[in-house]
């Protein structure tokens, strides 16, 4: 951890939304004029697309079903650390962009002069200079396993957890409308991935400062075969603060704030899922505010 150099990360699984909570602190880094170095998860993959497809086939044919992006052997875990380890100490620190799609590869070309195509990744590149925080938003941003530590170095960690049934209805109707892949393919991957979902993202959670849990109010015990992703407005937010101590969180205060919110817990609150967004920005301003105040 370091005042002078501080970390955010975001993290949580595939179709978890962690792209809500990102654009909330979006929204902080630009009413508060902070220049942070956003580090993209995926951008630590260890293999592009065709090496990892390639990959997955090596791997059945051994009987290993179960290789994943979830896992280790798909990531560089060693240089998300060194990452954050590096920053925390001097502020600089090298990144790159994993390229989902076609447009993106186009970007990325037109800035760099290159030829990249979807599925590849750009070259290594150092951190602009002077940026205020490091945020990074991905799968693995607090990962405690075999010998690598992240979480030591992040001072702030934040969790994106819906339950799971409501997390899969997510990335079903994201991956077949974002990305075109059959429901048949998308189950394929989410059965897969389980053995390392279970070892390597879920124990993050224990680890994060505070973790965001969207509950729906509707039926989504059968998420392959629903319909449609439950609205917030049909969903109750649980936040969890593991010490609400550190950052000085002052819950009459936000219960005053945001209506119909309650306690269910001394260190957890409560807030209809339409209030999700206000609710992250009341909660992660002042402690953003904080973080760039006492680099000085």
């Amino acid at each position: 951890m370091s005042k002078k150099h501080p970390i955010v990360a975001v993290t949580g699984s595939s179709g978890a939304g962690t792209s809500t909570v990102k654009v909330a602190f979006e929204h902080i880094f630009r009413r508060e004029d902070i220049n942070p170095a956003i580090i993209e998860g995926d951008s630590f993959h260890s293999l592009n697309r065709m090496e990892f497809r390639e990959a997955v086939k090596k791997a059945e044919a051994t009987g290993n079903r179960n290789f994943s992006h979830f896992g280790p052997e798909a990531n560089y875990f060693d240089k998300i650390e060194s990452l954050f380890k590096t920053y925390g100490e001097t502020g600089t620190g090298k990144k790159r962009y994993y390229l989902h799609s076609d447009e993106e590869a186009a970007e990325h070309n037109a800035r760099l002069g290159t030829s990249l195509k979807a599925g590849e990744f750009t070259p290594w590149e150092d951190i602009p200079p002077d940026t205020d925080l490091l945020f990074y938003e991905g799968l693995h941003g607090l990962v405690k396993c075999g010998g690598i530590d992240m979480a030591q170095y992040v001072d702030l960690g934040v969790g994106v957890v819906p339950v799971v049934n409501l997390e899969w209805i997510q990335k079903i109707f994201r991956d077949t409308a974002e990305r075109g892949y059959s429901a048949e393919a998308i189950v394929d991957t989410i059965l897969r991935r389980m053995p390392d979902y279970v070892n390597y993202i879920t124990p993050q959670f224990s680890h994060t400062d505070i973790n965001f849990q969207r509950v729906p109010t509707v039926d989504t015990s059968n998420p392959f075969i629903a319909r449609d992703i439950p609205t917030l407005d049909e969903s109750f937010v649980i936040i969890r603060f593991s010490d609400p101590k550190k950052f000085d969180i002052d819950f009459p205060w936000l219960l005053s704030m945001i209506k119909d919110s309650f306690m269910s817990r001394r260190n957890t609150i409560v807030v209809p899922g339409g209030k999700m967004g206000f609710a992250m920005e009341l909660i992660l301003s002042p402690i953003i505010g904080e973080m760039v105040a006492n680099r000085g």
